[in-house]
């Protein structure tokens, strides 16, 4: 198995609903040959994808290429004009995942293709090996990229708005939306300064209460 590093700054999108989810270019076609030798021609993974698909199987989520360190699963793979663009979910309840998640918030993680040559899959000319066809096997996280062809195609913040961090506060902690809004812009002091008399003490405290749960568990 031979594998390629791609210089993929990836980023996650963390909602609740897609929490650990993040996209990407795998690799790119064409262009100057990346720290291997290798360029990748458009079309170079289509086979192997067709055959994913008719298998049901999907090539593995590996943490720098080891076998025995899987990280998640791939839910799209596809060929654009660009490159293999990808899509996947890290698994948040292993301490691999977990990792890999917060590296790649901090911008410090690329994507990697491990792959088999497919027979006559490729030439070479002046030292240079182009891919024209390869069976995938996988797509790593890794830490080092080789690929400068290869860019960041989505950025999502941990709510991916304000106006739905606003929603979540709103809803989890059973706030007004005025209430939330003030959270969400000026913390704390901001959403009870003025407030109505009739909100007892032990209602700011329960807010309090949740809002630490919730900073908590976004934290871990």
């Amino acid at each position: 198995m031979h594998a390629t590093l791609s210089a993929l700054r990836t980023k996650l999108t963390t909602t609740d609903s897609t929490a650990g989810t993040f996209r990407g270019l795998a690799s790119t076609f064409g262009g100057e040959p990346d720290d291997f030798g290798d360029v990748v021609l458009r079309g170079a993974f289509a086979a192997s994808l067709a055959a994913h698909k008719a298998k049901g199987t999907r090539p593995a989520m590996l943490w720098h290429h080891r076998l025995e360190d899987p990280i998640g699963v791939w839910t799209s793979l596809r060929e654009t004009a660009e490159g293999l663009e990808v899509e996947g979910r890290l698994n948040l309840d292993v301490a691999r995942g977990r990792e890999a998640h917060a590296l790649m918030l901090d911008d410090a993680l690329a994507l990697s293709i491990g792959y088999r040559v497919m027979p006559n899959g490729s030439m070479v000319e002046r030292g240079i090996q182009y891919l024209q066809q390869v069976d995938l096997l996988e797509v790593s996280a890794v830490s080092i990229p080789a690929n400068s062809n290869a860019r960041i195609t989505e950025v999502k913040g941990i709510l991916g708005s304000p106006g739905e961090f606003e929603h979540a506060v709103r809803d989890a902690l059973g706030l007004s939306a005025r209430q939330a809004k003030r959270l969400c812009a000026g913390g704390w002091s901001a959403m009870v300064r003025d407030e109505p008399a009739e909100r007892t003490d032990s209602d700011l405290v329960a807010i309090a209460s949740q809002i630490r749960a919730i900073t908590k568990s976004l934290r871990n």
